[in-house]
């Protein structure tokens, strides 16, 4: 998944709260003590601080951290990731459908049977027609740009485009009202954590064409849009038609949702620390590494709570562009860059930790190796200019380097920037405003030398949401592209179907790590930190489990409501 730091595809601005994978104990402060994690009561308003709008109201076009929160409130999918302070929070669940998928002997058939009782915000039932035709809008060229994975391992037609502008899907098959039927183009043992995805979701037959659900939704969640002014704020209320009988993992605590947006991140941290007024029933995203000093006031260190590192930063280097179409270069950058210089630029230890693989240590399948040590800790200079000089540019080249307008982006922007300057290597900075940042960055016609970027799991049970996406060549396409690397090899690819039909997860994660470091030889991107947040959740808030990839929102509310 994006994160401005979910996709990804990451994954979402480190100013929201983001939704994606979650492991060990949640809702831990320093010290390992409770944070906001009180039962909450049902009532009154939860407010959320952020500093970007989210991408789309759409699931079918969104598809990073912050907005995959958000979506939870609002639709419902026949699976879905367990709530966020479960034992094992990474755990699929049934939501609309009554269990888990029927396999069928040779793992190409998948059927669901859908729960009674479940509506649209308009009281209409929700049938599997409408779950159908939910699903294939995933295969439009416009709106499809969010989660690849239903056009990845659901079997289609090459030339199908989705129900706009082809129609009826004939893989996905609906015999009756309470059943559904998918028919995959291979095995995919994972397949009930696709439909955990956020696009995964049923929407009305022949809604949501063009720019429908730009400003609009219709809710199957808890939650219906009462309004919103794009990049300025959102309210939800309940959806009357919800009925909590069918829906074991949201609580839907709160009456109404309000969502501030457009705050400048100081503002916000500032507001998090006073805690006035309403504030005592807000949330935000991590706070600023300016803000730490602040919180060792016991009136504020006790409200912090800890999330660990479940996401990568990295830069990705386009493979395509002439100045990274030689792997030598790609390599130099890597052994340049000054990973401490990273880290400090994130916030300090406190908030990260240097990166030099694809895969977090919180992954299945991570492995620990660093093909391009540095020295002292710091980037290895007469290493890169060996390379540099191998592949005939060791008088230098300048490349445009794509990030967020987000003062943290900018400041590890900077410190490439200083890194490669003694190599005379000029990186040119092309701020793009975070609500489109990774729709322009995913659509190879507008993409840059490089980017930097981020990406969580989808599910952390396995590396299959982490290294197909960013690193399979027969992934690229035009829009909400994942593969910023545009690396296409393969061996690569070979690679990812031996390792994707593997039946034990544990050799196929074990054969995820040795392929990270494979395609770390090549080099197509620069690994730089494991971003780690803290949180400072309302006074009045209650059930808040945070993580950097995944914080749950529908399990908030408030202690007391009579306060909000």
């Amino acid at each position: 998944m994006r994160i401005p730091m979910k996709r990804l595809v990451a994954v979402g601005a480190a100013s929201m709260v983001f939704l994606a994978a979650c492991g060990g104990k949640a809702g831990e402060g320093p010290g390992g003590e409770q944070g906001a994690s009180d039962e909450p009561a049902t009532g009154g308003t939860v407010h959320m601080l952020q500093n970007s709008d989210f991408s789309y109201l759409d699931p079918a076009r969104g598809f990073d951290g912050g907005v995959n929160a958000f979506y939870r409130l609002v639709y419902r999918g026949l699976t879905m990731q367990t709530a966020g302070d479960a034992d094992d929070p990474n755990e699929i669940v049934p939501d609309l459908a009554t269990g888990l998928g029927e396999v069928s002997d040779d793992g190409l058939t998948w059927t669901y049977t859908l729960k009674d009782g479940i509506k649209f915000d308009n009281g209409d039932p929700i049938t599997s027609a409408e779950m159908k035709f939910g699903i294939s809008r995933a295969w439009d060229p416009e709106i499809g740009i969010g989660s690849p994975w239903v056009k990845q391992v659901i079997d289609a037609p090459d030339d199908y485009e989705g129900p706009y502008r082809t129609g009826d899907i004939p893989t996905i098959e609906t015999p009756d009202e309470k059943t559904i039927v998918f028919h995959l183009k291979a095995p995919f043992p994972e397949f009930d954590a696709v439909l955990a995805q956020a696009n995964a979701v049923p929407f009305p037959e022949g809604t949501g064409d063009g720019d429908e659900f730009l400003s609009d939704i219709v809710s199957s969640g808890p939650y219906d849009l009462e309004s919103y002014t794009p990049g300025s704020s959102i309210s939800l209320v309940r959806n009357e038609n919800w009925d909590p009988a069918t829906d074991d993992v949201r609580k839907a605590y709160p009456d109404a949702w309000e969502f501030e947006v457009g705050l400048d991140q100081s503002t916000i941290d500032e507001r998090m620390i006073a805690g006035q007024g309403a504030d005592a029933n807000a949330i935000s995203g991590t706070l600023q590494a300016s803000t730490l000093p602040r919180l060792q006031d016991p009136r504020v260190s006790e409200r912090v709570v800890e999330a660990p590192a479940y996401c990568l930063t990295y830069m990705s280097m386009n493979t395509t562009s002439e100045v990274f179409s030689d792997v030598r270069v790609r390599q130099a950058i890597n052994f340049a860059i000054d990973r401490s210089a990273v880290v400090n630029a994130s916030g300090g230890t406190q908030l990260a930790d240097p990166a030099t693989a694809i895969l977090p240590p919180t992954v299945n399948g991570h492995k620990d190796f660093d093909l391009y040590p540095g020295v002292d800790g710091k980037g290895d200079l007469e290493a890169a200019r060996e390379l540099l000089e191998e592949a005939g540019v060791d008088d230098g080249f300048e490349f445009t380097l794509d990030i967020r307008s987000q003062p943290k982006m900018q400041a590890q922007a900077e410190s490439i920037q200083q890194a490669l300057e003694p190599l005379d290597v000029t990186v040119n900075l092309n701020v793009i405003d975070t609500s489109s940042y990774y729709e322009t960055i995913g659509t190879p016609s507008q993409q840059n030398d490089a980017a930097i970027s981020g990406w969580c799991p989808d599910w952390a049970s396995s590396a299959s949401t982490f290294i197909p996406p960013l690193f399979d060549g027969r992934n690229i396409v035009e829009k909400g592209n994942g593969n910023l690397a545009q690396i296409d090899d393969e061996a690569i690819n070979t690679r990812i179907d031996e390792i994707m039909a593997m039946e034990d997860l544990e050799e196929a994660n074990v054969a995820w790590g040795e392929l990270d470091e494979q395609i770390m030889e090549q080099a197509p991107i620069a690994p730089l930190a494991l971003e780690k947040g803290l949180f400072l959740p309302g006074e009045n808030i209650a059930g808040f489990h945070p993580s950097t990839s995944m914080t749950d929102l529908t399990i908030i509310g408030l202690e007391d409501p009579s306060q909000g």
